[in-house]
């Protein structure tokens, strides 16, 4: 098996590159995706569920700190890939893994205020009312975890989320094994006489129904690397509910370079802790990039942790548009930008290595996670 530096570079190429006409659609590329699948399973002892729950990751390993890490062999990629399962009678299982390649035919960031530190300007971030908006795709795809933070609806059981709003990278929080997700609706029962007549002044009233969930999976790379150096890399989770949720969910895709996204920008809504009961949704510009994770400055607050990350192109293949997640929005980081400290806002990319273990979370078919 070769190395994982000609494994990752093998992993970034691009089969549609982008043409130079003025009629260019921004398109969703096709990448070569890695085949991951279980190669053996652990039983490990029950987590004691200990954890305060984190809302954000603050990390001082900024963009040059990531981009001077040298690549990780390819026996480190497969251990951070394997990953942890939970399930909601407290059990906990490791799974170990293999990848394989199939031919197609900086410090003093707690002295600041959380408030400051990730609203940059004037505040952008908009919140959406109505169940006109609410309960419609793709805002009706944010769902809230009961830890505080957000998760995206991805299939029909399945939700993505951040690592950290399970686990703190050394146990998981308090209240993960009775995890439950909130999904919108309204209060008003449509039986009722006048129950669709509302004020225009006054948004309609709504309320969370929550569904239990019956397993969690959180890469090992995030529990090894504790937001470390490597740990924001893999700040990623996906939940398993116990029965469908039966809306409208947004798929998962390959991070594009930013240079490829429509406009250069990104997308995402969640339950920020300062607007309680509210979706927000915001946009912003993506200003740089590591292979794993996007530095924006997308105005954010926490409980917004977990949100997905999505934009909108077009789908060659269905000759459609079509929005995909391309990421999870994680925490925050101080940049060192030519001496001059800078903060940004981070969100994991989800990379070929990374979609196809989300997909094979999802499918348990690795032939079902082929197009990225």
């Amino acid at each position: 098996m070769a190395g994982v530096p000609t494994l990752i570079l093998f992993l970034c190429t691009v089969k549609d590159v982008l043409p130079s006409s003025s009629h260019w659609k921004p398109t969703w590329p096709s990448y070569k995706v890695p085949v991951i699948l279980p190669q053996s399973t652990l039983n490990l002892d029950k987590p004691q569920f200990d954890a305060e729950t984190k809302l954000e990751v603050v990390s001082s390993c900024g963009l040059e700190c990531h981009k001077r890490s040298p690549l990780p062999t390819y026996e480190e990629v497969k251990d951070y890939l394997s990953y942890e399962t939970l399930y909601a009678n407290g059990s906990l299982v490791e799974t170990e893994v293999g990848i394989y390649i199939i031919s197609r035919g900086s410090d003093g960031s707690q002295s600041r205020s959380r408030t400051k530190r990730q609203i940059y300007g004037y505040d952008s971030r908009f919140s959406i009312f109505g169940k006109d908006f609410l309960l419609n795709y793709p805002f009706s795809t944010s769902v809230k975890l009961s830890t505080g933070c957000t998760g995206t609806l991805v299939a029909e059981k399945h939700v993505l989320t951040a690592a950290h709003c399970i686990h703190d990278g050394k146990s998981y929080v308090k209240g993960a094994q009775k995890l439950r997700v909130g999904f919108l609706k309204s209060k008003v029962k449509h039986g009722n006489k006048g129950a669709n007549i509302t004020s225009s002044k006054m948004p309609e009233k709504m309320k969370f129904q929550w569904i239990r969930v019956k397993r969690t999976h959180v890469p090992k790379g995030w529990i090894k690397g504790n937001a470390n150096d490597i740990g924001m890399d893999y700040d990623y989770a996906l939940l398993e509910l116990k029965k469908p949720h039966k809306r409208k969910f947004m798929k998962i895709g390959v991070s594009p370079p930013a240079r490829q996204l429509p406009g250069g920008r990104i997308h995402f809504s969640g339950y920020d802790n300062d607007r309680p009961g509210n979706l927000v949704y915001r946009f912003c510009d993506v200003k740089d990039e590591t292979f794993d994770l996007l530095y924006q400055q997308c105005d954010a607050q926490p409980g917004a942790s977990g949100s997905g990350v999505y934009v909108r192109m077009w789908k060659r293949q269905h000759q459609k548009w079509e929005r995909k997640i391309i990421g999870i929005f994680s925490g925050h980081q101080w940049v060192d930008m030519n001496g001059t400290p800078q903060d940004f806002n981070v969100a994991v990319r989800i990379t070929p290595l990374k979609y196809a273990q989300i997909c094979y979370w999802i499918k348990g078919n690795y032939l079902d996670c082929r197009d990225g």
